[in-house]
């Protein structure tokens, strides 16, 4: 190992290389990391639960099926889920070769500031921090909405007396998101056990629906319906409609950086994490398209199910199948069991972000949040702050009726942007001939550079257009806040950079990392010059 100067603004970078049996501790050493302080328990199989109980396309689709009914209807919720899976893959592995090679929690910011050319590598990954944040949390703020609408929805089903404020709403949010922090803090100890019950819950829910629904239905819509019939709420024309109708595909396929951010607690990180990633998307494709397809031929009236009053199409749905209010209700109470697991996932994720950006000294009271409580082992500040973002966040639907539809715009913008930037900084890297080859058991080779060239060139058409507003007039209330969000993300970031990050900020080994050459491989020879 090389010797690290003191000082940031006098160091030098080299590629950074690990030879493919380098140990997952022994990589976080050579990142600048010396002290593990995480507990790794984490297995493939507890992990792919964890990463499926998060991003769990299918009841995150049903979730925010509303989003789909008016803008385009099935035709465009279909075909766009299958087009966003396929691009979504590239991305998927363009992530998994990038975790591969170095399995840090930091994920996204710590590959920027590895991968990017080294005059923009801090500047670019501080920004990534920062959108990986936002859109971590705002996506636990999300989960928690969808959570509670689940819960206020069938207490209408059940209840028609009962009317739905908005306040009962953030309140029956609120109790998530305290749910899952006390998880967080008391039973961190079994999140690998719960991940793969999780798992076989997820299955088994999905089954019990798919085929309940389909064997109750007697009056199936015809295929034409499902795959062809244009339908339009939006009060935009249809091609403007059909951008919109895209929000909901991209929101059911994401989080699927998961086990990046929770590789420090993982036995073989440098492998299994990247399977994880890869077969999340794979699961959720699958069970994302079958239940897509299943709710669109066992779909009543659409307008009426866009319209029911409990706010839920897919318990409409469930209803008009089983024609039975008890048997709608039982099969959409499993939604909120998956919710409150989903909120514990997502807690954990958006913690241990946090926890890895204040590691690097990228957030205000960094040396507070990075601290890791000794015997449960996990960063118990880290957890409350990301508690607090996320009661913020669902406090928005006081003020405003689209503050749902906002915040799935920022949480599904704020990933895809952190999502974007290790891309644009790989293929950076080449343009200026500054390229760090990626050794790591889980390798693309050759079809590394156009995996990412696709990926990235999807994220940014989803980024445009998860500003445009989805109801038309557009006013005060019906506005998408989305791009003033973002901006706010832009500025404090940028704020903070110049006040603060510019001087303190790290990233894996202060921006001067080091050159682990592969003695045992004496055809190896380093693409990047130091």
């Amino acid at each position: 190992m090389t010797t690290i100067p003191p000082k940031i603004e006098k160091a030098t970078r080299t590629e950074v290389v690990f030879d493919d049996s380098a140990s997952d501790d022994a990589i976080l050493e050579g990142l600048g990391y010396q002290k593990v302080e995480l507990k790794r328990s984490f297995g493939l199989l507890g992990m792919i639960g964890f990463s499926f109980s998060i991003v769990t396309s299918w009841a995150a689709l049903g979730g925010v099926l509303i989003v789909g009914i008016g803008t385009g209807g099935p035709p465009v919720m279909i075909w766009s889920w299958i087009g966003i899976c396929i691009v979504t893959l590239a991305v998927a592995y363009s992530m998994a070769e990038m975790c591969s090679a170095y399995p840090v929690a930091g994920g996204q910011y710590s590959w920027v500031a590895i991968l990017a050319p080294r005059q923009w590598a801090r500047g670019l990954s501080y920004i990534c921090g920062w959108f990986m944040l936002t859109g971590m949390l705002a996506m636990g703020a999300v989960n928690n909405f969808v959570t509670a609408n689940f819960v206020l929805g069938i207490s209408t089903f059940q209840h028609p007396g009962y009317t739905i404020k908005r306040w009962h709403t953030v309140l029956a949010a609120y109790l998530v998101c305290l749910m899952a922090t006390c998880l967080n803090i008391w039973l961190p100890h079994l999140l690998d056990r719960i991940s793969r019950g999780v798992l076989l819950l997820n299955i088994f829910s999905f089954v019990t629906i798919v085929v309940t629904i389909l064997a109750c239905n007697n009056h199936k819509q015809p295929a034409s319906f499902v795959f062809k019939d244009f339908q339009n709420f939006t009060g935009f024309n249809n091609s403007y409609a059909a951008i919109l109708g895209i929000l909901q595909s991209a929101f059911g396929m994401c989080c699927y950086d998961a086990p990046a951010h929770m590789t420090e607690e993982m036995k073989n990180a440098r492998k299994d994490a990247p399977k994880a990633i890869v077969l999340a998307v794979y699961i959720g494709a699958i069970t994302g398209f079958i239940f897509l397809v299943t709710l669109c031929f066992c779909i009543g009236d659409i307008e009426t199910t866009a319209t029911t009053p409990t706010g839920l199409p897919i318990l409409q749905i469930f209803y008009d199948s089983t024609h039975s209010i008890h048997g709608a209700s039982a099969l959409a109470a499993l939604f909120p069991l998956l919710g409150v697991f989903c909120a514990f996932s997502l807690m954990a994720e958006g913690s241990r972000v946090i926890f890895a950006f204040a590691r690097d000294n990228g957030l205000p009271f960094s040396s507070l949040l990075n601290k890791v409580e000794p015997k449960k082992k996990v960063p118990v500040y880290a957890i409350l702050v990301a508690a607090t973002v996320q009661l913020a966040l669902n406090s928005i639907y006081f003020g405003t009726l689209t503050g749902f539809n906002t915040i799935i715009s920022i949480s599904t913008a704020g990933f895809y942007l952190s999502y974007a930037m290790p891309l644009i900084a790989r293929i950076l890297s080449r343009l200026v001939g500054q390229h760090t080859r990626l050794e790591g058991p889980y390798s693309l080779g050759r079809y590394s550079l156009p995996l990412n060239i696709v990926g990235f060139l999807f994220l940014a058409f989803a980024c445009i257009s998860f500003n445009f507003p989805a109801l038309k007039p557009v006013n005060r209330e019906t506005m998408n806040y989305t791009c003033a969000a973002i901006s706010v993300v832009m500025f404090i970031s940028l704020v903070t950079w110049l006040t603060t990050g510019r001087a303190q900020f790290a990233g894996p080994q202060a921006g001067r990392l080091i050159h682990l050459r592969n003695d045992a491989r004496p055809d190896y020879a380093p693409e990047e010059s130091a």
